[in-house]
């Protein structure tokens, strides 16, 4: 919480002590409880500072609480201070093996694989989006796999709860650029959890490709590479040069296309594409080809 403190000075050769030994009226806080963080202004009698309220829980421990027992989120344990310092902590479940989904996907993997993975991760951002958040940074490194094959959603820093219909956010653009969403990119303050949407959109498109969908470097870059694919899915319903798309099934194409839908509002939420038919029809053994994912997928 931000909040403005104001240190008075004392007039000119008045006695700084404010209760000359008496009781005083008010249980003053401690200025020890605030984190200085600007100047706002100077005066003749007093200072105006920015400061943050050091004993507020975070939203990031609020959001990671309100989600607390999903299989597929981090799990939070505690929230610590140093008592010198006034620094919070988070404190949270160690995941054995400590490597990120990014990590796992530097090459393509099978169609079988990536849809056990998306519909854990799907399940993780239909639990985050039903207590009325939005993660705003769904990317593979934000994904952790243990060594067991568990996938937990974590890095909740940049998580907002969702506001009213017709409120706009403060910030346009939050997270990393390239999983950034096309109404964010054109300037729209009014989204919503369908900027997730189309983050996994991009992380289910990774998994398959075995890179990132998209790769610029800046924001005239991304909405280049964004005019492009969505004149090639508009011409000829699908995603041209990518060697995957042309072996997916029709199933997995409806699910990868519903989540990179342009228009937000068509776009497929974490419960549509969960009940999709391709999470439901059979698939091959995953462990004959990829005895490293048994685990992962049992």
């Amino acid at each position: 919480m931000a909040a403005a403190a104001i240190r008075k000075r004392p007039a000119p050769g008045q006695d700084p002590r404010v209760h000359r030994g008496k009781k005083p009226r008010y249980a003053f806080g401690s200025i020890g409880d605030y984190e200085k963080l600007e100047v706002l202004g100077d005066g003749a009698y007093g200072v105006v500072i920015k400061a943050h309220d050091r004993r507020t829980i975070t939203l990031e421990a609020c959001c990671l609480a309100a989600c607390h027992g999903h299989p597929s989120i981090i799990k939070i344990f505690d929230v610590a201070t140093d008592a010198e310092t006034w620094d919070f902590f988070l404190v949270m479940e160690l995941v054995d093996g400590g490597r990120t989904l990014c990590e796992e996907i530097w090459k393509p993997l099978d169609e079988d694989v990536a849809r056990r993975m998306m519909r854990l991760i799907l399940d993780a951002a239909k639990k985050i989006h039903g207590v009325g958040i939005i993660h705003r940074d769904i990317k593979p490194e934000n994904v952790l796999v243990s060594m067991f094959g568990a996938l937990k959603v974590c890095d909740f820093g940049s998580t907002m709860r969702q506001k009213p219909a017709g409120v706009p956010y403060e910030e346009c653009r939050v997270g990393t650029m390239i999983y950034t969403s096309p109404e964010q990119f054109a300037g729209n303050r009014y989204y919503g959890q369908a900027m997730d949407m189309w983050a996994l959109g991009c992380v289910m498109d990774e998994i398959l490709a075995g890179e990132t969908l998209f790769v610029g470097k800046t924001e005239e870059d991304m909405v280049a590479e964004m005019s492009k694919l969505r004149d090639q899915i508009n011409s000829t319903g699908k995603m041209d040069g990518l060697e995957f798309f042309d072996e997916l099934s029709e199933a997995g194409r409806e699910v990868l296309l519903g989540l990179l839908a342009f228009n937000p509002d068509e776009r497929l939420t974490a419960t549509e594409a969960l009940q999709h038919r391709w999470f439901s029809e059979p698939s091959a053994s995953v462990s004959q080809r990829y005895p490293g994912f048994v685990n992962l997928f049992s």
